[in-house]
């Protein structure tokens, strides 16, 4: 069904085979659009892909506990390729570390940031031996909070191993659970594709990068966020969404593709919820350490600032391969010009899209961006982008294609770091060429997103008629404000008949719908005050579009009285 605000003013969107190019169960292109090779070839070993007459899953084997048993399975597999760093490497020289690519944060900063002294984070100061010039840990607070409750369950005393081991190991296993839930929350955002989570619990570059650091933690609350969004509950989403980025600054950027639907839909009610739901989860766990111990609470913030040019990032690359100098404050200054200028481009394309974009490809855009023009690029970051790049092109061969480069990476980072302690590693110019294929792959995706955007009949959700699963409120939701220029339809996108949900007639939808919008008219749309004392709901847009079933076609003409 179409949620409307208010009734009048909404049209109800083809739910399939449209002529704007929407795909769907009527149209041979949206079936094409469904379709994934790779996952056809692969299910054959399971007997082969799902028949169009399948009924529902039965039996214990539901696709959530397999999306979590798989989960759980390829991050046992990811800790035990951490095993050589366990026994012996984070303990006997640098070099090991690197060359059997196990590096982990945790265990180094159990000792480094005093939890193994039973210090309290950002109230306490760490000593110099300790920090090595870090007084204050540098993590937000609800990541404080993780790696305190993690400490607290370690065992102390003469044990068999080492306090940082089983340090790892409890992170590990609270991170795990970080792991399932992501997964499971990606399955359920997309109702219809439940079996997407599994492109989350097998993605070889989360295995790999899960228990570096705790950016896990971030992403489960994230996600528990979106999945709130689109179960139309936004307070609670923000709540999540403001905790999330208590615990990691990234989540912070889903707000921007919100504030853009919202805009392009005209229902700023819910996003108004969701930002009040994120201002108070966030205010409430940071204002009581912020009061106690505002050094200590702003180290985060500084040393983000402060931080010069780092591993893995394009200005690295710029400053090594060319004679260019790049202080820090220059590099704050090109990075955040990069990265608002992208965003403003994700901007125009909301508006000039044929369809409202999907809030899952405008969130991975956004934080895509942030991450191609950040100053630092930890192997971990990879872990901001999985799930989202899974809502939003969920197909196994563009996913693959840039997982594959994201492995690269990860195995580059650490042999150049082995080349840097004495050790056979690799060379610096072969640690540049897997820093250009990271950024490389990342653009492809985004490119891939953006094309699925611009020509809706290629988004692979939208292939069975939906419009936006994770879009909550705004999903089915007609437009109140849009620029659209004319973007021909592909031969193959202008076929199909729209169909319509059980026991609903929709009339045919358009190949374009021009809005002419007046500010007054627009304002009072979003607002909600379009209805006039005994009639019925004013229009704050003139819609041209096809005559409603028994209406004249004089009456789609005349304009509202109101204007």
């Amino acid at each position: 069904m179409v949620h409307s605000d208010p009734p009048s003013s909404a049209r109800p969107l083809p739910r399939a085979g449209a002529p704007d190019g929407t795909p769907g169960a009527a149209d041979p292109a949206g079936r094409e659009a469904g379709r994934d090779p790779v996952a056809e070839a692969g299910s054959e070993v399971i007997g082969g892909p799902r028949g169009r007459h399948a009924g529902d899953f039965v039996g214990w084997w539901t696709p959530l506990r397999v999306v979590a048993l798989t989960s759980i399975g390829m991050f046992a597999l990811g800790m035990v390729q951490k095993l050589p760093c366990w026994t012996t490497g984070w303990f006997h020289g640098a070099a090991t570390q690197y060359t059997r690519a196990c590096y982990s944060d945790i265990p180094h900063l159990y000792r480094a940031r005093g939890f193994a002294d039973g210090l309290i984070p950002y109230l306490d100061r760490i000593p110099e031996e300790l920090g090595a010039g870090m007084e204050f840990l540098e993590y937000p607070v609800l990541t404080g909070a993780f790696m305190e409750a993690a400490a607290w369950l370690t065992p102390g005393g003469a044990q068999t191993y080492r306090p940082e081991q089983y340090y790892w190991s409890v992170n590990a296993g609270m991170l795990m659970i970080c792991a399932v839930v992501i997964a499971l929350c990606v399955s359920r955002i997309h109702p219809r594709r439940p079996l997407d989570g599994l492109m989350v619990a097998l993605s070889p570059a989360l295995a790999l990068t899960a228990t570096i650091n705790w950016d896990l933690f971030a992403g489960a609350l994230l996600l528990i966020g979106l999945l709130l969004w689109s179960r139309s509950r936004p307070f609670a989403a923000g709540v999540l969404i403001g905790l999330a980025t208590a615990a990691k600054l990234y989540p912070l950027l889903v707000l921007g593709p919100l504030l853009l639907l919202c805009l392009r839909a005209g229902r700023l009610r819910p996003l108004f919820a969701v930002c009040g739901g994120a201002a108070l989860s966030w205010t409430l766990v940071n204002l009581p350490v912020m009061l106690v111990a505002r050094e200590g609470w702003a180290t985060f913030y500084t040393f983000s600032r402060e931080r010069s040019v780092d591993f893995g990032s394009l200005w690295l690359l710029l400053v090594q391969r060319t004679d260019l100098a790049l202080d820090t404050e220059r590099v704050n200054l090109l990075a955040t010009g990069a990265t608002l200028a992208g965003w403003a481009v994700l901007a125009v394309v909301t508006f000039v899209a044929p369809r409202r974009p999907r809030l899952p490809q405008l969130v991975f855009l956004a934080v895509a961006i942030f991450i191609l023009f950040n100053k630092v690029y930890s192997p971990q970051y990879v872990l901001w982008l999985i799930p989202l790049a899974v809502l939003a092109r969920p197909r196994w061969r563009d996913l693959l294609i840039w997982q594959s480069a994201e492995v690269l990476y990860f195995l580059a980072i650490w042999m150049y770091l082995a080349q840097t302690t004495g050790e056979p590693g690799l060379p610096r110019g072969g640690y540049h060429l897997a820093i250009a294929l990271h950024l490389a792959a990342t653009a492809y995706l985004c490119l891939v997103v953006l094309r699925d955007i611009l020509r809706p009949g290629r988004d692979p959700v939208r292939a069975d008629g939906s419009d936006d699963p994770a879009g909550g409120t705004l999903n089915g939701a007609a437009d109140r404000f849009a620029l659209r220029p004319h973007i021909p339809a592909l031969p193959s996108e202008r076929r199909g008949t729209p169909l319509a949900d059980e026991g609903e007639s929709l009339p045919p939808v358009p190949a374009r719908i021009v809005f002419h919008v007046k500010p007054r008219a627009l304002l009072q749309g979003i607002i909600g005050r379009r209805r006039r004392a005994g009639g019925p709901p004013a229009r704050s847009a003139h819609v041209a579009g096809p005559v409603p079933p028994g209406a004249s076609p004089a009456s789609r003409a005349a304009p509202p009285a109101s204007r």
